[in-house]
Order: structure tokens, then sequence, then C-alpha cells
């Protein structure tokens, strides 16, 4: 037990990520290999995306809806030399997700919640906050579809020429001759993202060297005018598809920069809106919290104070 540092006038009502009733609760299906810690870990008491492109892998960032919520089960591992508690999964570790029931969390807005509030999850770290969304980002960019030229013999892609974007892990492509549905696993050698080979899914096949399209695509922001970006926020703007996100960083960490978006167009320079929160739409706030306290949320119905 570490040295205690404050004293509290009262007891904490309970721990982030338990159960805050007993009312029946549901669980995500797992695929083949269960679900597990992403590379970054998973923190315990927020929610959480499973990464689409493995169906396997779950993270604190993703687009829309998360999948669930990550409950305080005592299944993490404490790596860190004499710590003596963590809320974090390490990578790799095998966990679950609840898709209903009622949990702690914490209240990361900076306003009180009250009974029967909406919720909203934060998209870059799966925090809630209560009865707004939040603030997102405004900033001048354009998109390229990832393009490339290239061929492929047994299960090696080899990447000849880039016309625009770039090649990730994760991303399907197509083109003449290619089996539908093929997607790179890994990169073997070359420049990051561009010419060199990688590793494809899927049986062995022969491509002779043809125009390659991924289905993903890379936004390049050139101006700023309020906020930042992350991880799993959502992109708007004139003649850019619903749905489209922000699922990896290239050059830009947050400004300026390239990022990779999960739906590849051609988008000329514009403003763009990016949006840091989603409406989670069956969940309510059970209690009251101030900023930085523990809040029950529920899927359950929620009688207002």
């Amino acid at each position: 037990m570490g040295f205690p540092t404050q004293v509290n006038v009262q007891a904490a009502p309970a721990v982030l990520g338990d159960f805050c009733d007993s009312n029946p609760r549901a669980t995500v299906n797992a695929g083949q290999g269960a679900l597990v810690a992403g590379p970054n870990g998973v923190a315990v008491g927020s929610f959480a995306w499973v990464n689409p492109a493995d169906g396997r892998t779950v993270n604190n960032y993703g687009s829309g809806v998360p999948d669930g919520f990550v409950h305080r089960n005592q299944q993490g591992i404490i790596t860190a030399f004499l710590a003596d508690d963590t809320l974090l999964l390490p990578a790799g570790y095998a966990m679950t997700l609840f898709s209903a029931g009622g949990f702690w969390a914490k209240n990361a807005g900076a306003s009180t919640s009250s009974k029967g509030q909406s919720i909203y999850v934060n998209n870059s770290t799966g925090a809630v906050q209560f009865g707004s969304n939040w603030t997102g980002a405004s900033v001048t960019g354009s998109i390229a579809t990832d393009v490339m030229t290239g061929s492929i013999s047994g299960t090696t892609l080899t990447v000849t020429a880039v016309t625009t974007g770039q090649m990730n892990v994760g991303e399907t492509i197509s083109g003449t001759g290619i089996a539908s549905g093929t997607q790179i696993l890994s990169q073997l050698t070359g420049t990051a993202g561009g010419v060199g080979t990688y590793q494809v899914s899927g049986a062995a096949q022969t491509v002779a060297s043809t125009t390659i399209t991924g289905s993903y695509g890379l936004m390049t922001v050139t101006a700023v005018s309020s906020g930042a970006l992350a991880l799993g926020d959502a992109i708007s703007g004139t003649g850019i598809t619903a749905g489209n996100s922000i699922i990896a960083f290239g050059t830009g960490t947050g400004g300026n920069g390239t990022y990779v978006v999960s739906i590849g167009q051609t988008i000329s320079s514009e403003t763009i809106t990016v949006a840091s929160g989603t409406l989670l739409p069956n969940w309510l706030a059970a209690s009251s919290g101030a900023p930085g306290e523990l809040v029950k949320i529920t899927t359950w119905p929620v009688v207002s104070a």
C-alpha cells in the first residue's frame, strides 16, 4: 500500500469501473481468439472500441458509438515497479466489454451531472461527460484517396509508385485481378506507407502491375482555426462522406500534418469540422456527480429526481 497523501471526509462510493447496481448486464460477443487489449493497453472504467480491421483488439479510441464499457473485473496485471494498483489492462491481455448494465464512471466534463442526463463519450479517450458534447476542432484541409501502382506475387504486394495517399496496415485494397477483401497485414520493406513490399491477406494470387486503390484516405491539414485533432474524431464538410473519421496519425499529432481517415475520397482544400465526441444513445446518468467525481451510468430506465 502506498503512503497516504490526503484524507477524505467521506468514503468513496465505489471504484472506477465497478458495477453500480444488480440489474441484468450484457457483454459484447467476441470473435475467434477473444477480445484483447490493443497496443496502448485499455483503461478500466471507460468506453472502448473493437478495431474493425481485425475484430479482436480493443482501444480507448475509435469512430462513432463505442462497442462497450470496460468493467473493473480485477483482471489486470500490475507491471510498474513497486506500484500497488493499476486501472490499465496491458497490451494483448484478454478482456471483456459490456454493452449493457450499470457502472461507475468518472465525470470527465466541466459540469455536474444530473439523473437522466445524456452521456457523450470522447472518441479519443473513451471518457464521458454529461449533457453536452465535447468541444471539437475546425481546420482547413484536403483528403486524397490512397492510390498506388503495384503487383502481387503469392501474398506479397510490391508497390512501385505512389500516386496519392499512402498504404496502411489493415487497409483493404482493390484493383484489376486483386481478390475481393484483400487486406494489408504488414509492411515488409521500403518507405513507410510508400514504395516497398507488403504482406497481404488471403490465398496466394498473381496480379500483374496495375493501379491499386486503398479503402482509406489521407487527410492533409494546413491550418487549425480552433481545437486539436485526435484519434477517433469524426470529420465532416462539403462532400465528405458521413462516418469518415481519423484512424491513425501520419505526420500530424493534433495540428497541421497528415492523418489517415477511414474512408478514401478526393476532397479539395476546404473547412473541415472535427467532432471529438459521440452521443451514447442507450446510456444515461443515474446519479449526480461534480467534475472528477464518480457517476452511475446505466442502460436501464432512470427515474429523474
